[in-house]
């Protein structure tokens, strides 16, 4: 690990001159991928010389205790320091063990999420709308951007079906654990006994994903263009704008029809076909080593359940830990107002912990 942490210490200083070198500086692209990587590193390089710092220190209080000049007073003050140091010593080791373990290219991407009413009909269709609100409150709470693609919504106001992007700076790191099966236990307001009915739906985190991922030939993707309508087929666009593609060799069909402009609903279905060619596209490498994804946070299949919201106990539960008891909060109702802050770190932590395990 110190081998590691010493070359990329030497690793920032050269970058900061070249960051500071006025021909590199003239060509932009070389210069912002230089300023990437000195961001990248830069709190790794931070959290070492805290360590070195403190390493240095424990050192210097260690000779202390062996001075036998010391009177009581001091010598235990100097243990007391010692410790501290020790326990210190040990925090900034695993904090930086973390910082060093591989990361996901994806992670500081922003997403594309598609959310699908599954069982449970109407009220299926509502919990889809409801996850819907919570991710784009979530988004708020972050000071990210959120981007309606296309809706499908039914006549009793739920959604069939609903695809947005959300546009933040690690986006990508704290939504990828959303993807999968998620179930509601709850008394539907049509339900006049009070009986608790289970529905659920399906949400697909997928990252954006830039032109020199995906390569699609023109040829591959099939147009059509229709008149946008909304709930119960009622005309609300008086021009053909809205758009579906179909990619002919894998049959994935996007539809698009929230703007009013064709061009834009074209560039909106685009950017979701590149995103779920990439997803497929990753799959299909993962499939031989399925039998370890399965034991890792964030990569279950989202037809798999991962979550269940309980209303009448006001209570969360995670399930795809890796653990038997799972992750569970106990507030419902801030949860669902997109207060899901707590659960996506108590994910990250234990996606870390595992990586590091079988790291070692």
């Amino acid at each position: 690990m110190l081998d590691k942490l010493d070359f990329l210490d030497e690793k920032y200083i050269e970058l900061n001159e070249k960051i500071a070198d006025p021909e590199i500086i003239a060509n932009n692209k070389e210069w912002r991928k230089l300023m990437k990587e000195h961001a990248r590193i830069e709190p790794i390089v931070a959290k070492y010389k805290e360590y070195k710092e403190s390493k240095e220190q424990f050192e210097e209080t260690k000779e202390m205790l062996s001075d036998k000049s010391l009177d009581d007073e001091m010598k235990d003050m100097v243990k007391q320091e010692f410790k501290e140091l020790e326990e210190n010593i040990e925090t900034l080791t695993e904090e930086l063990k973390i910082m060093l373990l591989p990361k996901d290219p994806n992670d500081e991407k922003n997403v594309i999420v598609e959310i699908r009413a599954g069982v449970g009909g109407d009220e299926g269709a509502l919990f889809a709308k409801d996850l819907f609100r919570m991710y784009t409150r979530y988004a708020e709470r972050q000071h990210w951007k959120t981007e309606l693609i296309s809706t499908n919504e039914l006549g009793s106001g739920g959604f069939k079906e609903v695809i947005f992007m959300i546009k933040g700076s690690g986006a990508y790191s704290k939504l990828k654990y959303e993807s999968g099966g998620h179930r509601v236990q709850r008394v539907p307001a049509t339900e006049s006994s009070g009986r608790i009915h289970t529905s659920s739906a399906t949400v697909a985190v997928l990252p954006e994903v830039d032109d020199v991922e995906i390569d699609i030939k023109a040829n591959d993707v099939k147009f059509d263009v229709f008149r946008a309508s909304g709930n119960g087929g009622q005309c609300v666009n008086t021009t053909d704008s809205a758009i579906r593609l179909t990619h002919l060799p894998t049959g994935i069909v996007i539809s698009c029809q929230d703007e009013k402009s064709q061009l834009k609903n074209k560039d909106k279905a685009m950017r979701v076909l590149k995103a779920k060619l990439y997803e497929k596209y990753q799959r299909e490498q993962h499939d031989e080593i399925a039998a370890d994804r399965k034991s890792q946070v964030g990569t279950g299949d989202r037809s798999d359940k991962i979550r269940t919201y309980n209303y009448p106990q006001g209570r969360i539960t995670h399930h795809n830990t890796g653990t038997e008891q799972g992750i569970t909060l106990y507030k419902l109702d801030n949860f669902m107002d997109g207060d899901i802050a707590e659960m996506l770190d108590n994910l990250i932590t234990l996606d870390q912990a595992q990586k590091l395990k079988s790291l070692s």
